[in-house]
């Protein structure tokens, strides 16, 4: 027998404010029905009071006069099975692609369960992304958080696409799951024709949420991902690279939702539990002992006024290993992808590519931060006043620019091919002031 109860208070956009049920637990799954629509629900706040629902779902048009609720006795699952790889499906993990109903092979709880640290291994295996910027100067390393902080105006959306197109983590079984959160319509539209034209969209399955769904959806469908995510990676033994994009979308529905919670705010209107629950999706990466597979996360997010010290990246740089920076100057000089590998960093390169890689990757940024300041001095005093070693950063800098960072939305270079291109570039400047470098890489590379 199926018991409903009455006691509806109010309803508050996609929060309903409801009478306190004895037994009820926090987190719990409730089927809402009115007369006209049944809407599911989650608990997401208890008191002596009011115990506050979540509505998953458009909650225009509910009745509250007419609305009764049932308890499901059991927080919210994901249905997971390899055949959601290749499939397009919401923050619930519903197919939307009409390709048919999913068997699922079980039911597990998207909370996730936290990693002992001591039970981790830490990150070593190189992963190739087909990105030079990345791959030679602020390499990816299996098990790492590694975010990209965006810029408004920069090409954002095709790097995402191509991300998701060329990572493979590894050789053996390999998967990508993409969540994207909170996206405008053109812009799901342009991501899922670039991705599912690649040849890996079999071993890719793409969580969508749009930005006219409800906030709490936003906030849901980053935990499916993940939830999905694990169950390859550490049930099947897949190495799974998860790219969560726009997490300012996740923070903003963040905010939205604390707001009609009636939370009191704190930097900037978002609330002041941010930060864990940034590391609560964050920290769900890793390589775990007596497993076979791995779990990698790139998140990327737009930095609200390109400021980097505003609180979504301030907080996401805190927790993860890195962050990748995008540049409006680059996008406007026609650079693609426009990365600006001066505030970029990867904490764990050093731990995943070889000694010459690394005084490479050293080389080259030393060569490139003396060619931005001879850049700064030739804007001043002109060109034709520099001194001969100023000229020749000033065009390191201009080839560094156009041949290393700039690369096609669809190529995809090997590390060989951007290693080669490095040592290349390095052959514009004077020896003696390749200062990083052993006699063994200059007479190999250079000479």
């Amino acid at each position: 027998m199926i018991i409903e109860y009455t006691g509806a208070q109010r309803l508050k956009g996609s929060l309903l404010f409801f009478d306190p049920i004895e037994g009820v637990q926090y987190g719990e799954k409730i089927i809402i029905r009115s007369d006209t629509k049944t809407l599911n629900g989650k608990v997401s706040e208890l008191s002596e009071k009011v115990m506050l629902i979540e509505i998953l779902g458009d909650s225009s048009g509910l009745d509250i006069e007419n609305l009764k609720i049932h308890l499901t006795g059991s927080t919210f699952e994901l249905g997971v099975s390899e055949k959601m790889l290749g499939r397009t499906l919401n923050a619930f993990g519903e197919p939307t692609d009409k390709k048919g109903e999913i068997v699922y092979e079980k039911h597990l709880p998207i909370g996730g369960s936290a990693y002992n640290p001591a039970q981790r291994h830490y990150p070593k295996d190189f992963i190739q992304t087909g990105i030079s910027a990345i791959d030679g100067l602020n390499s990816l390393i299996k098990g790492q958080k590694l975010p990209i902080f965006s810029v408004a105006g920069a090409a954002t959306n095709e790097l995402t696409a191509q991300l998701v197109r060329q990572i493979r983590p590894s050789n053996k079984k390999s998967a990508v799951v993409f969540a994207a959160m909170g996206i405008k319509y053109e812009d799901a539209r342009y991501l899922m024709q670039s991705i599912s034209a690649g040849g890996n969209f079999n071993s890719t399955a793409i969580f969508l949420n749009l930005a006219d769904e409800p906030s709490i959806n936003t906030l849901l469908l980053a935990r499916t991902a993940l939830t999905f995510a694990e169950y390859l990676a550490f049930e099947k033994g897949y190495d799974v690279v998860t790219v969560l994009y726009d997490m300012t979308n996740y923070c903003d529905a963040l905010r939205e939702v604390s707001s009609r919670r009636e939370e009191i705010p704190s930097r900037k209107g978002y609330p002041g539990y941010m930060y864990s629950d940034l590391a609560s999706i964050y920290e769900r990466a890793g390589i775990l002992k007596n497993k076979e597979g791995s779990l990698t996360q790139i998140p990327i997010l737009t930095m609200p006024d390109g400021d980097i010290t505003h609180p979504i990246p301030d907080l996401t740089g805190y927790i993860t290993e890195g962050q990748i920076v995008l540049e409006r100057e680059l996008q406007q000089k026609g650079i693609y992808p426009p990365i600006n590998i001066l505030p970029s960093l990867s904490r764990l390169m050093n731990h995943g590519t070889s000694d010459q890689h690394r005084r490479l990757s050293a080389e080259i940024y030393s060569a490139y931060a003396k060619a931005k300041k001879a850049q700064m001095l030739a804007s001043i005093i002109g060109e034709g006043e520099m001194g001969e070693a100023e000229k020749g950063h000033l065009a390191f800098g201009k080839a560094f620019e156009s041949r290393f960072l700039n690369q096609d939305k669809n190529e995809e270079r090997t590390l060989e091919e951007t290693l080669c291109i490095g040592w290349e570039l390095l052959k514009l400047l004077p020896l003696e002031s390749l200062t990083r470098l052993k006699p063994k890489d200059i007479s190999e590379h250079l000479q």
